[in-house]
């Protein structure tokens, strides 16, 4: 397993003990408690450098647990790991893991984002469209789907959509729409 996709499926406590912590009182609305103690939270992945910050709740405890998803989230996101990918012409099949147990998923591209392979699934499709350089109907096809279903796994998720649309435009593709 590529090290950013072990990072995505490892327990609360081992992926806070890679990140960089900081607690700070944060400003704006929600009230006259909103201020009084360091409940805004910051986590600096040490490995990636992806940062992330919560403070809309005036628990610490629920800012740090909101920050941790959204640190999965954005790695999946912003990381991007070359895939194993065939020889030129040859015929390329999945391996087994999560992003097949996602594409095969009667629900694609409907997929749970709770499901414990969506973020994998998601970081390693964003990876081949990479590879790809944009192209998601040659990518679609590699992966066995349609281009239909791609873009539409792909819309459901405004990071992931984003973030398709920034690989596009990086490599001279016009935007999805």
């Amino acid at each position: 397993m590529p090290r950013r996709d072990a990072f995505l499926v490892e327990p609360d406590e081992k992926l806070m003990a890679e990140c960089l912590v900081e607690t700070y009182r944060s400003g704006g609305p929600g009230g006259q408690h909103r201020n009084k103690t360091d409940s805004a939270v910051r986590l600096t992945h040490r490995s990636t450098g992806v940062v992330v910050t919560a403070t809309e709740r005036r628990s610490q405890h629920e800012n740090r647990h909101r920050a941790i998803v959204r640190l999965r989230k954005a790695i999946a996101v912003r990381v991007r790991e070359r895939p194993d990918l065939p020889i030129a012409g040859a015929e390329y099949h999945l391996p087994k893991g999560p992003l097949r147990a996602v594409l095969t998923d009667p629900q694609w591209p409907r997929v749970s984002q709770k499901s414990d392979a969506y973020l994998v699934a998601a970081a390693q499709i964003l990876d081949h469209l990479e590879a790809a350089e944009g192209k998601v109907s040659d990518e679609a096809a590699r992966l066995g789907v349609s281009t239909a279903s791609l873009v539409k796994f792909l819309l459901l998720d405004e990071d992931l959509w984003e973030e398709a649309n920034r690989l596009r435009a990086r490599f001279g593709q016009k935007p999805l729409r």
